[in-house]
């Protein structure tokens, strides 16, 4: 048996910083197979023991399995398709099909998709009340003015209701099209498609590039990266920045 003080074990889980762990104990809200501790010289064993925080069972970041995945174009986001086209699965290893992806990219867009086990983390990157932005870069038809680019930021009425963007510029132009950079928080579906339809510059082309602190960074279509126990918990952590994935 390897005895670790409380603190250290939440710590080292990505749930709370140390500090924050310390007061969890001394408030009562931590437990150790159902009793609670509240002395800071409390200790278990963390592959033995049952914690709990809050009521909430603790995981320790290496027993998460978080992939970041860039799904190439022309792929569903589903684990098969009766129409037999290829889908996301294809590319995962026999070990890793029992993940579930966090949301979905249509057929013909690309980018990042996050594959994981844990429920609790893939609601909260994708659920719209908690806010988690995703960023794109659209290729469009024609180049969009500032006025329509205020117009974007500000409300666009779409079939289902009025939406809009966090942000939006051009990073590219040319005479025929343009590459824009835009931020979300919506989840309806083909949501920035239907916006920059909607004002006059199609979607040629669409790549999802982050999703909160997450970021695509230099992975290659069709590759994955499972994230490590020390980035899983800077990633339950992080109240902000970003953490980029760069394919090893």
């Amino acid at each position: 048996m390897s005895l670790s003080r409380l603190q250290k074990i939440i710590a080292e889980s990505g749930v709370l910083s140390r500090r924050k762990a310390e007061e969890a104990i001394v408030q009562g809200r931590v437990a150790v197979n159902g009793k609670v501790q509240t002395e800071l010289g409390a200790k278990a064993d963390p592959l033995v023991d049952l914690i709990s925080v809050d009521g909430r069972e603790l995981v320790r970041a290496e027993q998460k399995t978080i992939l970041i995945f860039h799904k190439p174009r022309r792929v569903v986001t589903t684990k098969s398709d009766p129409e037999g086209r290829r889908t996301v699965m294809d590319y995962l290893p026999p070990e890793h099909r029992h993940l579930k992806p966090v949301g979905r990219l249509d057929f013909d867009s690309e980018g990042m998709l996050v594959f994981t086990d844990d429920g609790e983390l893939a609601n909260k990157l994708m659920h719209p009340s908690h806010g988690i932005r995703k960023s794109y870069r659209a290729w469009v038809r024609g180049t969009p003015s500032s006025e329509v680019l205020e117009r974007l930021r500000k409300e666009v009425v779409l079939e289902d209701g009025a939406g809009r963007f966090e942000s939006v510029r051009v990073l590219e132009r040319t005479s025929q099209m343009a590459t824009i950079q835009v931020e979300v928080s919506e989840g309806r579906n083909r949501f920035v498609r239907r916006m920059l339809e909607a004002v006059g510059h199609p979607v040629l082309r669409l790549r999802r590039t982050r999703i909160g602190q997450l970021e695509l960074g230099d992975l290659a279509p069709g590759h994955f990266r499972a994230l490590q126990p020390e980035e899983v918990k800077q990633l339950l952590r992080s109240g902000g920045g970003a953490l980029k994935i760069v394919r090893k």
